[in-house]
């Protein structure tokens, strides 16, 4: 089997492509990829950068070949049901998956940026087969020793980055669901701890729990001793 070729490794990243109101996910950087020796290609996206509370998420997906999954796309432009069922269809498709789940405490220590990368590196270990090729989401660039390539908006043009997504996202909801439980002031249910005016109002109510990130404009200015309210 042949290796990515090294043309390949180094011939482009952080590539912007041109979306139109009719941009789709396609096969177009995975069949790139298979030309130049590539068998295992994973697709890598996140969740939950911009959130007041909770983790970041990041999947990376290997989806099978011999496979295509109809309506895969940006998971921002899905609905919570066709989220759920594109996830299911790619548990029945025996697509591979990895997570990379990095708690607020860690965002707090090393900054959303650097726990996004964190993220994204776990959950290409965590796969397997290892992949020999990474697709990934935005600018960014993990510093592993597999051929790579970022794409900015890659949602919305590569169907593994699209399956990653949507993998990420739906495992960052199910954990705000659980949370809310833990924390019922807060209404993670709903807004899954983005920055939505309830959400702020009940922070300056309750001031912050213990899985607010509390490096975040809009939760620094509400902490007070005691550093979080745990019985919240």
């Amino acid at each position: 089997m042949r290796k990515p070729s090294d043309s390949f490794r180094d011939s482009f990243t952080g590539t912007a492509h041109k979306l139109t109101s009719k941009s789709s996910p396609s096969s177009r950087f995975e069949d790139e990829a298979r030309r130049c020796g590539a068998r295992r290609i994973a697709g890598i996206d996140e969740a939950g950068r911009g959130p007041l509370a909770g983790p970041v998420v990041a999947a990376a997906v290997i989806l099978p070949v011999a496979d295509c999954i109809p309506d895969l796309n940006d998971s921002k432009l899905l609905t919570p049901a066709m989220r759920d069922k594109l996830f299911q269809k790619l548990r029945d498709c025996s697509a591979a998956f990895g997570i990379g789940i990095i708690p607020s405490e860690t965002i707090d220590e090393v900054n959303i940026y650097q726990a996004t990368l964190l993220a994204m590196k776990r959950a290409v270990a965590d796969l397997g087969p290892a992949p020999d090729y990474l697709l990934i989401d935005g600018n960014m660039r993990l510093e592993m020793d597999i051929p790579q390539k970022s794409i900015i908006k890659g949602d919305r043009l590569c169907f593994s980055i699209a399956a990653a997504g949507i993998v990420a996202k739906v495992t960052r909801d199910s954990i705000m669901m659980e949370l809310h439980e833990k924390f019922p002031l807060y209404g993670f249910a709903k807004h899954k701890g983005y920055a939505t005016a309830s959400h702020r109002e009940a922070i300056i109510k309750h001031g912050p729990c213990s899985v607010h990130r509390t490096c975040f404009s809009g939760v620094k200015e509400f902490i007070e001793p005691p550093l979080f309210r745990s019985d919240h």
